[in-house]
């Protein structure tokens, strides 16, 4: 069984873009889920996160407060502006820039970690810029999509705060006080959450693909091309940014893929609640999903290769 899901979370990128082609070429299978499960299932997320993470995790925050503070403010003005910007740039219907910015404006997703690791970079960093951008998001990620997308529809702030305290901060919570309290439960579990998590992320990604196949479709192309502009460009600045600083090449790495790797599935899952007049807003996040974990998996190699080097 270790085994079985050692593969699925080794190989989740593959996973996530099976599921999204079998949702789009059998669309009609998965319709009949009602949206609101993408909720539930981005709870099971957040949940295995906090049953993942320590109160020391949050250590850096105090030792190495600069550190953490460069990356979240890369986090929260990079991607964002970046949404806004392609956009723009590429003139995107109403819903569709929608979810472009609520993708920008989430906090860094739990895949980068892993990837982090891979990569050689500083995993220390990555997991506190993980942990301390998901408690800013709450006031973050609705205060900024209402600044770069509130004029042309309206967003719903303390209802979209509301619902990450409800999806991923409280989740988290009891992650964590479970693993307080049971700790010895939580060890043996550890081994088996990556793959729950890649397979809920798998299914919110096919369900918000299936519902909306038909209209994937007819403007697909552009939409992907901007997400995978997103992504790469999020990392490429990341990186940049560590630079100019003069951090060393791990935290380099480590601000990189953090700023790259965004928690999709709460794009999704907050178009899905807030922007049911806008069903397009949610297909960014569940492209964005399928994308980042293969650019993930190709930038730790070049990382890689890098430290090599």
């Amino acid at each position: 069984m270790k085994k079985i899901c050692h593969y699925i979370s080794e190989y989740m990128g593959m996973l996530v873009l099976a599921a999204a082609l079998l949702a789009f070429a059998f669309p009609t299978t998965l319709q009949h889920i009602k949206p609101t499960v993408i909720n539930y299932l981005l709870g099971v997320v957040m949940f295995g996160m906090g049953l993942t993470l320590n109160l020391q995790d949050f250590r850096i925050v105090f030792s190495r407060p600069k550190d953490v503070i460069i990356g979240c403010l890369a986090q929260f003005t990079i991607m964002p502006l970046l949404a806004w910007g392609l956009s723009r740039a590429f003139q995107l219907d109403e819903a569709l820039a929608l979810g472009v910015v609520l993708v920008g404006c989430c906090p860094g997703g739990t895949a980068s970690n892993v990837i982090t690791y891979l990569a050689k970079g500083d995993l220390a960093l990555s997991v506190g810029m993980t942990g301390v951008s998901t408690l800013l998001a709450p006031l973050l990620t609705p205060i900024l999509t209402w600044a770069l997308a509130g004029k042309s529809v309206n967003v719903d702030v303390v209802g979209m705060l509301l619902s990450i305290l409800w999806v991923v901060i409280l989740p988290i919570a009891v992650g964590l006080i479970i693993k307080y309290i049971w700790p010895k439960f939580t060890e043996r579990a550890t081994d088996y959450l990556p793959a729950f998590s890649s397979i809920a992320i798998a299914f919110i990604v096919s369900i918000v693909i299936a519902a909306n196949a038909n209209k994937l479709m007819a403007g697909g192309l552009i939409i992907m091309l901007v997400v995978m502009l997103h992504n790469i460009c999020g990392l490429g600045l990341g990186y940049m940014i560590g630079r100019l600083l003069g951090l060393t090449g791990p935290k380099r790495r480590a601000i990189s893929i953090e700023v790259g790797m965004q928690n999709s599935g709460l794009a999704s899952s907050l178009a899905t609640i807030h922007f049911a007049a806008y069903p397009l807003a949610s297909i960014p996040g569940a492209i964005f999903s399928v994308w980042h974990n293969i650019s993930g998996a190709i930038v730790a190699r070049l990382y890689q290769a890098e430290v090599r080097g």
